[in-house]
């Protein structure tokens, strides 16, 4: 059988793939183990400066397999299938790399939970996104209702999980749900494109500014002084401002 979630890395650039297309990459906890061992090792590992998700077939991912998680019982259902999701999302937000999620297709309740724990989203145009848990009689349990809110604005977020509607790309763009939209042909070029642009520059100082813009106001403004500060003493910044006194590229090394 083929490997549910897969993970290629070339050029400091990781791509993780859910591969699951017969059920449109809807998760399973077997799925979610694999999720966080891969992002165990993205943590670990210095040469990745960037880390594209995509699915494979015509879906990102429509959520949590209903299959899986409705046959637990209600106890079991949040010590381990709600737990292990939270703890997984919240583990790759927390990735000091930046993440982009490429929506190739449908991107679903526990689907579009997973995008909205990355740090920027690309769609191709055509495809649908929800939160539809209400139809179900549920709620969005992997932090779909902290995460989106903080996203797009409450009242839009309201209007997606109260609905539990359908919006398109373009919909989507328009509310700053997705960065772009572009043609589905397009779509893993330009998120090659945008991990390249990313991984060219410093991995420090935009590690550091994920960690910082991630982080709250109050903290912000004293976290923002420290690393400035911090990144003064790199061999990064010394190269950067070498490159362009040289009117060159420059060649960072993480150090």
């Amino acid at each position: 059988m083929p490997e549910e979630i897969t993970l290629t890395t070339e050029d400091g650039i990781a791509v993780v793939t859910l591969n699951r297309p017969e059920k449109l990459n809807a998760l399973t906890i077997p799925m979610l183990g694999q999720l966080e061992q891969i992002v165990a090792d993205l943590e670990r590992d210095q040469s990745v400066r960037v880390v594209i998700v995509t699915g494979s077939g015509r879906a990102f991912c429509v959520g949590a397999d209903i299959y899986a998680w409705s046959a637990l019982e209600p106890l079991q259902m949040w010590r381990q299938w709600i737990r292990d999701g939270h703890r997984i999302f919240d583990r790759l937000a927390r990735l000091p790399q930046p993440v982009i999620t490429a929506l190739n297709g449908y991107t679903f309740g526990g689907g579009l939970e997973l995008a909205l724990a990355a740090d920027l989203r690309i769609a191709a145009e055509g495809i649908q996104l929800a939160l539809p848990e209400v139809t179900l009689g549920t709620i969005p349990g992997w932090a779909g209702t902290q995460r989106l809110p903080r996203i797009i604005g409450p009242a839009r977020a309201k209007q997606m999980i109260f609905t539990g509607e359908h919006i398109d790309a373009v919909t989507a763009e328009r509310w700053g749900l997705v960065n772009e939209v572009v043609t589905a042909d397009a779509l893993p070029v330009r998120a090659a494109e945008l991990a390249q642009a990313i991984a060219r520059n410093a991995p420090i100082a935009v590690q550091v500014s994920k960690q910082i813009i991630d982080g709250d106001l109050a903290t912000g403004v004293t976290l923002e002084a420290l690393a400035s500060g911090m990144t003064s003493f790199t061999e990064d910044l010394q190269e950067g401002l070498a490159a362009f006194r040289a009117r060159r590229s420059a060649t960072f090394t993480g150090k």
